[in-house]
């Protein structure tokens, strides 16, 4: 077993060059063989591509042989290998994906830069950027928001532009007090915390008894510089999508960075509480698995092709909330 990897490695020395300049090809590595699924015991020279293509699809340059001085190779799937960053630094300029936060709460997160009449604007929930209907129109919005460290005005990145307010069932307890963690959304009694920014919340009217589709906000930038026009750890958005029924998706959020998941019900209509015994009830949502934590309120929601179709803004343990991006950008009137 030891001479079998020796030779391995001493042949992957040899013949890495030629590897890596195969089309589709990112890594390579010796491990153990994979054969239907199970790992075996026979040392291998490993090739890791972006997607695995059928033989056929590939030109015969850059066709993985089936071995190499007598040691068999094997192929795996890994995705695009890139360098993870920690999304809750200072960025300037910042990208999509990492910590914001009006200044009067915890932490959420960057969506993504959008435009409205041309100008660009940071979009996220209103909850991260407009402190759940609190916040006035110009106030500081800061990057990083407040709970990973950043200061106003020192860290002011932008100033609230506009948001849609959510109508809210039910008396707040304590009309001063704030949540320091964030917990929001439940679905069937089962949605219990992606909000992840400050969950303070007090109703525009008493009871303002209403219907929500989005809980969104934008931001304007200080200075233009300041925009990265893309997000962390996915890259420029191409484009605009419905989402739709077992649809797979991703997301760069503040908490748990890149994590891809399904759309696993749509037409949602969920009851969304933010705490004090108040509820709002979203309707026309997306849902998917568990792909979210607190933190990661307002990131964007993408296909595999980079194409925008929602903002989160709420889940648990089991589920992510998404509101559609069509309701989004109508109602903030929006554009890439």
């Amino acid at each position: 077993m030891n001479d079998a990897i020796s030779t391995a490695r001493r042949l992957l020395q040899q013949h890495t060059q030629e590897l890596l300049a195969r089309h589709n090809v990112v890594a390579t590595g010796i491990g153990y063989k994979i054969v239907q699924g199970k790992r075996t015991t026979t040392p291998s020279i490993i090739c890791s591509v972006e997607k695995k293509l059928p033989i056929n699809a590939l030109s015969a340059g850059d066709r993985v042989p089936s071995q190499l001085g007598g040691i068999p190779t094997d192929v795996i799937e890994t995705g695009r290998i890139r360098a993870w960053q920690a999304p809750t630094g200072r960025f300037r300029p910042a990208p999509g994906g990492v910590s914001v936060g009006h200044k009067d709460i915890t932490a959420g997160t960057l969506g993504c830069w959008v435009r409205r009449n041309g100008e660009w604007v940071i979009l996220s929930n209103n909850h991260v950027l407009a402190n759940s209907n609190e916040a006035a129109i110009g106030d500081a919005i800061l990057q990083p928001g407040s709970h990973d460290g950043g200061t106003d005005p020192a860290d002011q990145i932008a100033v609230l532009k506009d948001f849609v307010p959510i109508e809210l069932v039910g008396l707040p307890d304590n009309p001063s007090g704030c949540s320091i963690a964030g917990g929001i959304a439940a679905f069937l009694n089962a949605i219990a915390s992606a909000l992840g920014s400050d969950s303070r919340l007090r109703a525009v009217s008493a009871r303002a008894i209403g219907e929500n589709w989005v809980d969104a906000a934008i931001a304007s930038p200080l200075r233009e510089e300041d925009v990265r026009a893309e997000i962390m750890n996915i890259g420029a958005i191409q484009g605009i999508i419905s989402g739709d029924l077992g649809m797979a998706i991703k997301k760069m959020g503040r908490t748990t960075g890149l994590t891809e998941g399904e759309i696993q019900q749509v037409d949602v209509t969920v009851n969304v509480q933010f705490g004090g015994g108040r509820t709002a009830l979203f309707k026309d949502q997306l849902m998917a698995g568990a792909m979210s934590q607190g933190g990661d309120s307002g990131s964007a929601v993408l296909d595999t092709q980079n194409q925008l179709l929602g903002l989160l803004f709420a889940g648990s343990e089991q589920s992510t909330i998404i509101n559609r991006i069509e309701h989004v950008f109508s109602a903030l009137d929006l554009t890439l």
